[in-house]
């Protein structure tokens, strides 16, 4: 059938080649000017070079042009068609052919016939569109040569190479409906993953949003505890100033939360000063008496014998962190325990630890805690420690974890001593 097989491999390679460059093109979708002309850029190139390696057939010179026009107008839209057809005018001047008027005449239905099918085309099923473009294709081969024919009154060529015409139909067809399965299987691949990439951002949301839910209910949490206690008749004034104290402290600490929330994209600097560890750990105590009564949990201090002991870091950052950690702790109790915390100076570095007698953790559960969106409660999104270890290692600090299944968790976090 083919006399020239090199020819005809060519215009093969060069009517796929935008298939290789397509995910690069598909990235410009939602910029329809830019992606339009990229569209044309790889149609055009395929079409001038099926042109300038023509399939001589019995005396007859054939082309693949009909099927890059096809594609690129399809996928392209009106204006990528009207550019391949005005492109294809322009090749075939350059390539010296004879009757360019009469040809372009003849041309003219086939473009009036995809501009009118391409605005139905992207609603149509896979089945659909390879029906409408193997017809498209042949339709415009058949009608450009009959028409140029019966123009320059040479019809009969046609009768002559009847064979051999239908064979390159027949060739197209399976070249075009091949291209075209290649093209809507590149096209679902890329909504797919669009999609899963919008499910993603919007898991990524949902998660973000119940982390920050989860961080602003330790303060609120609190602020709670101590208005019902607030609201004890025999309070003294004391208890009573020490509680509003509490209060607001820890509303300062809610908004400071969502702060933090808001700015992660841009944080603003830290206040950098140096914190009294005894002092934080009396804190710490304070916040967190009320959470350790309701699940019916001691607590144990263990203070340090420096009472001068001081670490460098952002005091309202630090007390998330050991507060989130504290809470944790807690929660890992269920059935009622003991929560320990107590500092100690080591060589010159200020031990902090933070242990429980709870459940405990595999050490697969220890390795993998503090990743995004890992937790070992249920409903957790494990942001929450994610980032109370991210606010511990920028004040230089090292984490250790130790854990038992049954036996509880040790939290032990080691700063840089401040002078």
């Amino acid at each position: 059938m083919l006399v020239n097989f090199k020819d005809f491999l060519v215009n093969i390679f060069m009517i796929f080649s935008p298939l290789v460059f397509y995910p690069y093109v598909y990235r410009a979708k939602n910029n329809r000017p830019l992606f339009q002309i990229l569209v044309y850029i790889l149609f055009s190139l395929a079409l001038f070079t099926t042109m300038l390696f023509p399939l001589n057939l019995n005396g007859l010179i054939y082309d693949f042009r009909s099927i890059p026009i096809i594609i690129g107008s399809l996928y392209g839209g009106a204006t990528v068609s009207v550019l391949l057809f005005i492109t294809l005018g322009l090749y075939r001047f350059i390539l010296g052919n004879p009757n360019n008027l009469f040809y372009i005449l003849a041309v003219l239905p086939s473009l009036f016939m995809v501009l009118y099918t391409s605005k139905k085309y992207s609603t149509l099923r896979l089945y659909q569109k390879t029906i409408v473009s193997v017809v498209l294709c042949t339709m415009m081969k058949l009608m450009t040569f009959t028409f140029y024919f019966i123009m320059i009154q040479n019809l009969e060529i046609l009768a002559e190479s009847l064979t051999g015409s239908l064979q390159t139909y027949v060739t197209q067809a399976i070249i075009i409906g091949v291209f075209v399965y290649f093209m809507e299987t590149l096209n679902k691949y890329f909504h797919l993953q669009d999609e899963v990439y919008k499910s993603e951002r919007i898991k990524t949301v949902s998660e973000m949003a119940a982390s920050v839910a989860h961080e602003i209910r330790n303060p609120l949490t609190t602020v709670k505890g101590f208005i019902q206690l607030l609201g004890e008749p025999d309070i003294d004034k004391e208890k009573r100033e020490y509680y509003q104290k509490i209060c607001l402290e820890e509303l300062n600490r809610a908004e400071l939360i969502i702060t933090d929330y808001l700015s992660i994209a841009k944080p603003d600097p830290e206040v950098i000063e140096n914190i009294n560890v005894n002092e934080e750990i009396s804190y710490l105590s304070s916040v967190l008496q009320t959470y350790a009564n309701y699940y019916n949990i001691k607590m144990h201090l263990v203070f340090s014998v420096d009472p001068d002991l001081h670490i460098m870091g952002d005091r309202y950052k630090f007390r998330q962190a050991l507060i989130n950690i504290g809470k944790n702790a807690i929660e890992a109790m269920q059935n009622g325990g003991m929560l320990e915390i107590k500092a100690n100076q080591v060589n010159r570095n200020v031990v902090l630890s933070i242990s429980d007698t709870g459940v405990g953790m595999s050490p697969e559960q220890v390795k993998r805690l503090g990743t995004p969106y890992y937790s070992t409660k249920e409903k957790g999104t494990g942001l929450g420690t994610m980032l109370s270890f991210v606010i511990i290692k920028k004040m230089n600090g090292k984490i250790d974890i130790k854990s038992k299944i049954g036996k509880g968790t040790e939290f032990i976090f080691i700063f840089p001593k401040s002078y």
